[in-house]
């Protein structure tokens, strides 16, 4: 073997930090579940279902409570289309694109919803943040596709115009001092 051409000077990974009020949420999981087999998905699950998202500070704890390298708790997030890396809009929309979502219309559905709300293919926040659009596979709703899940509440036979009505009954919610 010959010598190296290129003299790496140094390799500094970033490892991101939770802020104090997520620390308590992924301690919490970590307690709950550390010693179950399989932890890792419940407490992914139990960290977003109280951050909202699994945020980028919390890989490191979990590997370390559970074991397993980093690569595989980011892995296992990546992997997993249920689990956000980002704090989602403040309305979260599910559309289902299942085959029989898809046969009444779901891929129209959603090419309305992302211009209704403005989103560019493969976005999946409007730049408000007051929508997030989530394609799922499926809602189990299949007699009543297309459907979707809107903070969710799960909605059947929704067509363009309903979608535009549900969107703009959270704007309704927001102006009559609701919890949108």
């Amino acid at each position: 073997m010959g010598k190296r051409t290129k003299k790496i000077d140094s390799v500094t990974e970033v490892v991101p930090q939770l802020a104090a009020s997520q620390q308590q949420a992924v301690a919490t999981a970590l307690e709950r579940h550390r010693t179950r087999p399989g932890a890792l998905l419940p407490i992914l699950h139990e960290v977003q279902d109280a951050l909202g998202y699994v945020p980028g500070g919390a890989v490191a704890p979990i590997a370390a409570a559970l074991n397993v390298s980093r690569a595989d708790v980011h892995g296992t997030i990546s992997f997993y289309h249920e689990f956000r890396t980002s704090p989602p809009g403040r309305h979260v929309l599910r559309l289902c694109g299942a085959e029989a979502c898809q046969s009444m219309g779901a891929r129209a559905l959603e090419r309305h919803a992302r211009q209704r709300l403005g989103l560019a293919p493969g976005q999946r926040d409007s730049r408000d943040r007051r929508f997030t659009l989530e394609p799922v596979y499926c809602l189990g709703n299949c007699a009543l596709s297309p459907a979707l899940l809107l903070d969710g509440e799960l909605h059947g036979r929704v067509t363009p115009q309903r979608f535009d009505e549900l969107v703009d009954a959270c704007d309704v919610e927001v102006l009559e001092g609701g919890t949108a």
